[in-house]
């Protein structure tokens, strides 16, 4: 119990610590998207004989480097641990079986240059620049000057985790912020959640929808990026928050690129005067049942299909 006990004032104590920047609302719990619960990936530790997904995934990147020829069964045997063993010697990391953030790093970096090599590094583009990531497209493109100075592949949210519609800002930036992010992280200024741009330890995600939310980019491509992105800089995320999934029933307490979409809607047609900030809270909560009411639907705070329908979403 003492352990346990301890865990989160720690826990909440390194993160104040090392990343002061973060936004007012980013530990408002229901609204944790990244990077606390996305793309965390754990370590994997020799004679654990552990399973799962991520073994599957790191025996597959080691079959494609060619250091592992056994089956993808998803378990952590000794077969694959000599194949990570193998991997670190050529790779100059510590020899030590264990799949930690470096070997997953090294790993990553491996593969890229099989899926994407590397292009010619570009002179830095004039500033202000602007992001625009197509989520149809899947691709993250730089604007200076008015035209397209660099494009690059990305990976955007799943379906039942979309990454947000809007116009944004980069409000923070870290090198190396965790496991799963790769070596870089620029944090977005989204009310509802935490997501940014950043890289990757699975680079054969990038071009599809892969991600809880946040976008993902090849390291070398992320790291390029990074050097171009000032604080503040906008980042315009086009598409349709409806077009991945059915239409979702919305309600009190969700909190996504659709509820924005809606309130805009509610307020351009005089029903809803706050900020489309994508959180469905008490004030949004009463416009839809006036909207409700205004059109002879029956008490509801729901924001249904025949809604949808009337907003013409």
């Amino acid at each position: 119990m003492v352990h346990r006990t301890l865990y989160v004032p720690v826990l909440f104590y390194f993160l104040f610590l090392f990343f002061p920047t973060f936004p007012s609302h980013a530990f408002a719990k229901q609204y944790l998207i990244c990077p606390l619960n996305c793309e965390h990936t754990r370590p994997l530790y020799p004679r654990s004989s552990l399973k799962g997904s991520d073994v599957q995934e790191i025996q597959t990147q080691l079959q494609k480097l060619g250091f592992y020829q056994g089956k993808v069964h998803g378990v952590f045997d000794q077969a694959t641990v000599a194949a990570v063993h193998r991997f670190q010697q050529q790779y100059g990391l510590k020899p030590d079986g264990i799949v930690g953030p470096a070997t997953r790093h090294a790993l990553a970096v491996a593969l890229e240059e099989t899926i994407r090599p590397a292009q010619g590094k570009m002179t830095p583009p004039d500033k202000p620049i602007i992001i625009l990531i197509d989520i149809h497209h899947r691709t993250l493109t730089v604007i200076s000057k008015g035209r397209v100075y660099r494009q690059y592949p990305v990976a955007l949210g799943k379906p039942a985790t979309p990454t947000p519609v809007g116009h944004w800002k980069v409000v923070w930036k870290a090198t190396d912020w965790g496991s799963g992010f790769g070596s870089r992280w620029m944090g977005l200024d989204i009310p509802w959640g935490i997501y940014g741009i950043h890289g990757t330890d699975n680079p054969g995600s990038i071009g599809s929808y892969a991600s809880q939310g946040c976008i993902r980019m090849f390291n070398h491509d992320v790291e390029e990026l990074y050097e171009w992105v000032d604080y503040g800089t906008d980042v315009i995320i086009t598409g349709n928050p409806f077009a991945l999934t059915p239409r979702p029933v919305l309600r009190e307490g969700d909190c996504n690129a659709a509820v924005a979409e809606v309130q805009r809607v509610l307020r351009r047609q005089g029903y809803y005067r706050g900020a489309a900030d994508g959180i469905f809270g008490p004030v949004t909560e009463e416009a839809v049942i006036r909207f409700r009411r205004a059109h002879g639907l029956p008490d509801d705070n729901a924001v249904d299909d025949k809604v949808y329908e009337l907003l013409g979403l």
